[in-house]
């Protein structure tokens, strides 16, 4: 113990800035940042339109790789504690697990809309949009999300400032980052936050990957959307089935979706609550840095 404090006290004044777990963070969201503009410019000036995609798809398929690649080269060599989120031995397990349950979640939510006459089915789609969907809604915010608020803000908040800090603000900023969307409000943000960045966040602290949290957030927007035919997240969809949301728009989330309805919250608050009670029983919160750090000294 004490030979690893001399060579953390050893380093260089810059190097013990640059490692603090809310510089890392930083430099992390400016990569990020810088990989999200190249994907912007290179989709829109250079990339050839892709036959079959909608315009706009170019981007996501940029942005996807740009965003793994710096992420294995830059954003988990930072900070105290380098890791990798992506290097998991149950990586696929993990990822069928979310893929699984984030399906069987929204259709009981589903279930439930269509049980107390919310939910309707008027007749067939089809697989028009198949692709699309699931590049854009599926896995480019799975990647793209869970790597800005799970792989990057929920690590080093948590590393700063306990596990609990940071569940309660990715929550809220996952929350909160939904009110630029269509038909977006307050009860909408506050649903997400709840239901959507309190189960991801656990999913997170449960596995220390992010595949299990991609897994449930593909599988939640591709189901509520291309199967289900629910706006995701506001934005209107053309899925598998033709169906429509009636009745009292606190129920039927007012335009933005199920996810601003107090059933699609309440069903996956609990999943996400089970899935937090799991991860404490396993030993996973972490307490804030200068917690640990005292007890360190201590020693």
């Amino acid at each position: 113990m004490n030979q690893r404090r001399a060579v953390s006290g050893g380093k260089p004044l810059w190097r013990k800035i640059v490692d603090f777990p809310l510089v890392a963070m930083l430099i992390a969201l400016a990569v990020a940042i810088a990989c999200f503009t190249i994907a912007l410019l290179l989709g829109k000036h250079i990339a050839p339109p892709i036959p079959g995609l909608a315009k706009g798809l170019e981007f996501d398929l940029i942005a996807i790789p740009l965003l793994i690649l710096a992420y294995e080269l830059i954003i988990r060599r930072l900070g105290e504690r380098p890791r990798d989120d992506y290097r998991d031995p149950k990586a696929l397990r993990n990822l069928g697990l979310g893929l699984g349950a984030g399906f069987m979640i929204f259709s009981l939510t589903v279930a439930v809309a269509a049980l107390i006459g919310v939910y309707r089915i008027t007749g067939e789609g089809d697989a028009s949009d198949l692709l699309p969907a699931l590049i854009g809604s599926a896995i480019f915010a799975a990647v793209s999300e869970e790597l800005i608020f799970r792989g990057i803000l929920f690590r080093w908040i948590e590393e700063f400032g306990g596990s609990w800090a940071a569940l309660l603000l990715t929550s809220a900023f996952f929350g909160a980052a939904h009110l630029a969307n269509p038909n977006a409000s307050p009860i909408a943000a506050v649903g997400i936050a709840f239901e959507a960045g309190v189960m991801l966040g656990a999913a997170y602290m449960l596995t220390r990957s992010l595949w299990l949290p991609m897994g449930l957030h593909a599988a939640w927007n591709f189901t509520q959307g291309e199967i289900y035919d629910i706006p995701v997240s506001g934005t209107p969809v053309h899925g598998l089935l033709v169906a429509r949301l009636s009745g009292p728009p606190l129920l039927t989330g007012n335009g933005f979706g199920l996810e601003a309805s107090p059933i699609a919250i309440t069903v996956a608050t609990l999943f996400g609550l089970w899935l937090l009670w799991l991860a404490i029983r396993k030993g996973e919160l972490m307490k804030p840095w200068w917690v640990r750090r005292r007890v360190s000294a201590s020693r």
